[in-house]
């Protein structure tokens, strides 16, 4: 006669109840990885329920759209009133050679991110490919 052992994992009920003991909840949420798979969860169940509202009100995306259009542009504004009210203020100071290298750098990238929403816009390829992902987080 063979035995077979089936282990399930924690009944969620069960597990719930141990997590709303603040001290439970607490020493829990102490612990990197564990943290990291909660906010993930809380991610992916936002994600799925983002993707329910859209599909039956089709009017969300729209809203969406205008406000992702609206915080485009008003990265741009704030991209160039910054600078507008900055470079000014630079009159008169003395950079160090490792101080304007690092400018340029960051003007680098900055200038890679104006062309690749520009192509983007060009062609309606909005996705990132690996060299451009290095090159906006300075891995260059």
């Amino acid at each position: 006669m063979t035995s077979h052992v089936v282990v399930a994992g924690p009944d969620p009920g069960v597990t719930t109840d141990l997590l709303r003991r603040p001290a439970v909840a607490r020493k829990t949420m102490r612990d990197d990885t564990t943290r990291m798979l909660v906010n993930r969860a809380q991610f992916d169940n936002s994600a799925e329920t983002r993707d329910r509202i859209r599909e039956r009100t089709p009017a969300v995306r729209a809203i969406e759209h205008t406000i992702e259009y609206l915080d485009l542009v008003g990265s741009c504004h704030g991209f160039v009133a910054t600078l507008g009210r900055l470079v000014p203020q630079l009159r008169g100071q003395e950079f160090t050679d490792d101080e304007r290298e690092t400018v340029r750098r960051r003007i680098g990238r900055v200038r890679a991110a104006a062309d690749w929403l520009e192509g983007a816009l060009e062609n309606g390829e909005f996705t990132l490919d690996e060299q451009l992902v290095r090159l906006l987080k300075g891995e260059e």
